[in-house]
């Protein structure tokens, strides 16, 4: 299970376009997005860093 903290992440619309950024990465992958903590959870057997790589391009940038 991999854990991001996204500060930028502030709406529904940005939980869909985080879900659906993991989704590029992973199309098997289970997504979990939680607006109020900032926190998307996915369970993936990709690398973290290309989850990394794609939530920057879209604009959520997780938090070191």
């Amino acid at each position: 299970m991999l854990e991001f903290n996204l500060p930028d992440m502030s709406c529904g619309h940005c939980a869909s376009t985080v879900a659906k950024t993991a989704k590029l990465v992973d199309p098997n992958s289970k997504v979990d997005v939680n607006i109020n903590t900032k926190m998307v959870k996915i369970e993936s057997t990709e690398d973290r860093s290309d989850f990394v790589e794609a939530l920057t391009e879209a604009g959520y940038p997780p938090a070191l």
